[in-house]
Formats: C-alpha cells, structure tokens, sequence
C-alpha cells in the first residue's frame, strides 16, 4: 500500500491552482507518464464540483486505465479522489489549498494499492520519487500559466 505526500508553495493564486488541477484533459500535456485523460461527466451543486474522470498512466509496454470520482469542495478548498475501476484495488487522494499573499500552498496526500501484487511492492519503493516529480510538473505548469 503506497501512501506518500508532498507539499508546495507555488506563485499563483489559489483558485489558479484549483483550475489546473481540474483541468484533467489537459494532464498528459505536461504529466510524465500521464498518456491519456478524459472526462465522463462533471457537474456543480452549491459549493461542489464533481467529476468522473479516467487516465492512462503507462510507459513503454506498460500501461494502465483507470476511472476515479473527483470532487472539489468550495467551502474547504480540497480535492478528493477516490478509485471507480481500473487496476487498483483502492486509491484514495486528497488535495489541499491554502492561499498566502500571492502564493498558494498545495498539499497532496495519496494512499492507493494495485491488484498486482508484484506491482504493489515495485511501487512502494520508488513512489514518493515518482510523486515528487508529479508535484514538480504540476509547479511548472503553474509558473508557465500564471507566473509573470
């Protein structure tokens, strides 16, 4: 079970960052390994967006589709995503937001585990490097966008 978070300051306001996080489709533009994206369905309702949203992670021979349920609170301004179908036997992520002076702080706390056994334990291994360069293309994208 691959648990991992990661925590960045980024130069741009909060509602920016909420953005290109909800912005699924555009993912594989600038997330390694991210092949893939597409959005099912998406809706509002009072402070809520959802959204069911599938990605197709992979390299080489290697790849993988997986459906998540994607939901913004508003009021708390956090991102939960939690596994539909696909290889993983559960995934649960969380996202969090807090604006300070013209930067936006931005937490990331995942917990997931894959069916494959085998793959399971490569994971763990390497998975907080895998997420921190996830982290660092999304701080990238942010300052290409907004920074200047």
């Amino acid at each position: 079970m691959p648990k991992a978070s990661v925590k960045r300051l980024i130069e741009c306001n909060k509602e920016q960052l909420v953005d290109l996080v909800l912005d699924i489709e555009n993912y594989p533009k600038f997330i390694p390994y991210c092949l893939d994206a597409k959005i099912y369905e998406k809706k509002e309702e009072r402070n809520l967006i959802f959204i069911i949203a599938e990605l197709t992670i992979g390299k080489g021979p290697f790849k993988a589709t997986y459906k998540s349920h994607v939901k913004f609170d508003k009021n708390t301004d956090t991102i939960q995503v939690t596994n539909i179908e696909g290889p993983l036997k559960y995934l649960e992520n969380k996202w969090f937001f807090l604006e300070k002076d013209s930067f936006t702080e931005i937490s990331f706390d995942i917990d997931f585990e894959i069916e494959n056994k085998f793959l399971n334990t490569v994971m763990s291994k390497s998975f907080q490097y895998g997420l921190d360069k996830i982290a660092d293309s999304f701080q990238k994208r942010a300052n290409d966008l907004f920074k200047g």
